[in-house]
Order: C-alpha cells, then sequence, then structure tokens
C-alpha cells in the first residue's frame, strides 16, 4: 500500500527559516563589511524583514528590524575603505529604508492576524446563524403536525371519558396521533436534509391526490376562522416528479399564509381559491387569497429568509418554500391579485414518460 508523506513539524519549518535568516543577515553583513562606503549593500536587510515578516510575531520584527539597524551602523564604523561622505549617506538612506520596511512588515503582520481573528469570528458567527437558521425552520414546519397531535390527544380523551368508552373513535384517534408523529419526524428529516444541501426524495406521485391530504387537514382551521375554500383542481393531470413530503408542506405554508392573510379581513372576503393546471409540462399550484394583498416591490422579498410583513411573523415558512420547490427542479413566485390579495404559486416538473405521453 502506497503511504502519504508526512508533513513536515511547524517547528522544523520555522527552524529553518531561522537558520536561513541568519544565514542571510552574516553574508550581507560580512560583504557591507568588506566592501567600499559607495556601494549600500545593506539596504538588501529589507529583503530580510519582508521575506521574515510571515515568521516572526510583530514584536520578533521589531527587533530584527533593530538588529539590521544596529548591523548597518557597526558595519559603517568597521569600513575603512571610500569615500566616508558617501558612506555616511547611504548608511543614512539604508538605516530609513529598513526602519520603513521594519515599519510596513510590522502593520501587515497585524492585519494579517487581525483578519485571521476577525474571519474566526465570522465563522463562528455563520456557524451560530446556521444552527438558529435550522433550529427556526424545524420548529416552523412541526408546528402543524404537533397542534393536530394536540387535537387529537384531546379527541382521544374525550372518547375514552364517555361511558361506555367509544374504543373505535378512540383508535382513530390514536392512529392520527401516530401518523402526525411520524410527519413530523419526516419534516425535520427533510429539512436538515435541505439545509445540508442533500437532493430530495423524488418520486412519480399523484398531485392532486397530495393537495386533497392537505386540505383535509386544515378543514378545521377553515371552519374555525370562517375561511371559504374552493379547490378547482386539473382532471387527467400527469404524474408529479418530486418528493411528494415536501411539496406537501410548500401547499400547507402557502395555504396557511392565506388563512392568515383571510383571517384579518371581513368575513364576506374570507376566501381562498386553490388550482392545479399543467402549463409547459409543468404542474402549477395556485393559492389566492383577498386579504390585504403585497406591499410594492414585496413580491421578491416575500421569499427572502426572515422578511415578513407580518407583525408576529418569523420570515422563514416562504424562504423554507422555495428551498424545497427549488431542490424539487421547479419554481415558486408571488404576485397581486387583481381583485385585491395575492396569488402565491409554484411549479414541479413531470414524470419523464407521462411528459412523452
Amino acid at each position: 500500500m502506497k503511504t502519504q508523506p508526512l508533513p513536515t513539524p511547524r517547528w522544523r519549518s520555522r527552524g529553518a527559516h531561522l537558520t536561513a535568516m541568519v544565514l542571510a543577515i552574516a553574508v550581507l553583513f560580512l560583504i557591507d563589511t568588506t566592501t567600499r562606503y559607495e556601494v549600500a549593500v545593506s539596504v538588501f536587510y529589507t529583503v530580510v524583514i519582508l521575506a521574515m515578516a510571515h515568521v516572526l510575531a510583530e514584536r520578533g520584527l521589531m527587533r530584527l528590524t533593530g538588529a539590521c539597524i544596529g548591523l548597518t551602523w557597526l558595519s559603517f564604523f568597521i569600513t575603512t575603505d571610500g569615500d566616508y561622505r558617501a558612506g555616511l549617506i547611504n548608511m543614512l538612506i539604508s538605516t530609513v529604508a529598513i526602519l520603513i520596511t521594519g515599519y510596513l512588515a510590522y502593520k501587515a503582520e497585524a492585519a494579517r492576524v487581525a483578519a485571521h481573528d476577525a474571519q474566526e469570528r465570522l465563522q463562528r458567527l455563520s456557524r451560530i446563524h446556521s444552527l438558529e437558521g435550522l433550529t427556526t425552520s424545524i420548529a416552523h414546519e412541526i408546528n402543524q403536525p404537533l397542534a393536530a397531535i394536540v387535537t387529537s390527544g384531546h379527541a382521544c380523551r374525550r372518547w375514552m371519558e364517555q361511558e361506555p368508552p367509544n374504543l373505535d373513535k378512540a383508535r382513530q384517534a390514536v392512529h392520527r396521533i401516530l401518523g402526525d408523529a411520524d410527519r413530523a419526524s419526516g419534516i425535520i428529516g427533510r429539512v436538515r436534509n435541505l439545509t445540508k444541501g442533500a437532493p430530495a426524495c423524488t418520486r412519480p406521485f399523484v398531485f392532486n391526490a397530495a393537495v386533497r391530504e392537505v386540505l383535509a387537514l386544515s378543514q378545521a382551521e377553515l371552519q374555525r376562522q370562517s375561511i371559504a375554500l374552493r379547490a378547482d383542481l386539473a382532471d387527467a393531470l400527469p404524474l408529479a416528479l418530486a418528493d411528494s413530503v415536501q411539496i406537501q408542506q410548500v401547499v400547507a405554508n402557502l395555504l396557511r399564509n392565506a388563512m392568515e392573510a383571510s383571517a384579518a379581513v371581513d368575513v364576506p372576503r374570507r376566501t381562498i381559491l386553490l388550482e392545479t393546471l399543467l402549463v409547459d409540462d409543468k404542474i402549477v399550484l395556485r393559492v389566492s387569497d383577498r386579504g390585504a394583498g403585497l406591499p410594492a416591490g414585496a413580491q421578491e422579498k416575500v421569499f427572502e429568509a426572515f422578511w415578513t410583513t407580518k407583525h408576529e411573523g418569523m420570515g422563514v415558512g416562504l424562504s423554507i418554500s422555495r428551498s424545497m420547490v427549488e431542490a424539487n427542479g421547479g419554481h415558486i413566485w408571488a404576485e397581486p391579485r387583481a381583485q385585491g390579495g395575492a396569488v402565491f404559486a409554484f411549479s414541479v416538473p413531470v414524470a419523464q414518460e407521462e411528459a412523452a405521453a
């Protein structure tokens, strides 16, 4: 079996750099001392400082700069050949160049350290934000099945407290509780997979049947809020190719938003129209309400995370819906309703064999 070479220890790499630095400084000092005053070899100490900027810490750079200046002056006083005045000028120029280079290297190193710290803080904040987004998404999505579980639990207790207990009705309530619990578990798994970028579990399914299941779960809430729902489901739709559970979540989200918008207006205006139709080999679902409608310029913003027009809303439902629809190869959009209110719609692809037929 072929083995991978081991990485060089960090202390060895640093030791090699320090050794090379000492040798380079010694060579420069020797050349600067043995040449004439007119030859400004000491200015090449700046190269050593720049080369060591990524190795030494800030204090180490300051010490290296001071050492290079000291060696430059020492070499000047030791040298005896050449024009003394030219040597003095070269020594002063070299000193200024070394000082400037050391200062710039010090500031660059400080900026690099600050940038590294800022990047680490940004990564921590990003992880925290991702965790908050995941938690908010899961809380938002499982709210409906948990509410259904509570409702079925109260119903089961009422059936059991009757004399004699209505075991058949209680058993049906328990089955509903188990079904909603499984649905909540599936939602958690799918939202987690969605945040990880995992592909949707697509398979052909009957689109209208999935929509009818969502409508059946929403009947009690529609009646409680005195909202009239009209479902206009197209006949003979081809099979949809998507994750049916995710699509049901999107339908439930759009329907819940329409119900919230309708609850804010007078009872005569509390009507919702839900339509399915086939458009260009895509199955389209439209949910229309007669609520307050969308503010100007909000047709795209409503699908952004944490953007909402509701006072108590979290602004994640439509963002999650868009992620789910796009993960299934579809598109979601919003538009104003001509008679007042809003229309939310999305499309999903049809199964290939159905499209071919």
